[in-house]
């Protein structure tokens, strides 16, 4: 049970950006990019299926990892609003494969993030 609850990945999502062209590639039939959120170093994409997060890698960035999480692996997620004092909101993930952590820097509407999870997952 221990191993379940482990953290498998910890995003931080900067600001809203525009759904960067390279991301159809990734895309199958009959999905379509709905956000994208700018990550420290690449991007994550919310499409009608899953999110899509990509990860740059190394000192020169050319090597990308990929992340394909299909919102049916979501079984419960959290969203906090910052406070008073804290500019981060924070999205907790718990997924059949694990939990996932994003940090939501002060330019991401958590409320909008958490509607775009709603609209995904329910």
């Amino acid at each position: 049970m221990a191993n379940e609850l482990a953290l498998v990945a910890s995003w931080i999502f900067m600001q809203e950006t525009s759904v960067p062209g390279d991301v159809n590639d990734l895309l199958v039939p009959g999905e379509e990019a709905v956000a994208a959120y700018k990550t420290v170093r690449d991007v994550a994409v919310f499409t009608n299926k899953r999110l899509i997060v990509k990860d740059a890698q190394g000192l020169t960035g050319k090597k990308v990892e990929i992340y394909s999480l299909p919102y049916s692996s979501v079984v419960m997620w959290s969203t906090e609003n910052a406070g008073k004092f804290d500019f981060d909101s924070e999205v907790e993930l718990w997924t059949k494969a694990g939990h996932i952590k994003i940090s939501l820097k002060k330019g991401v509407d958590v409320r909008k993030f958490d509607t775009l999870l709603s609209n995904a997952v329910l």
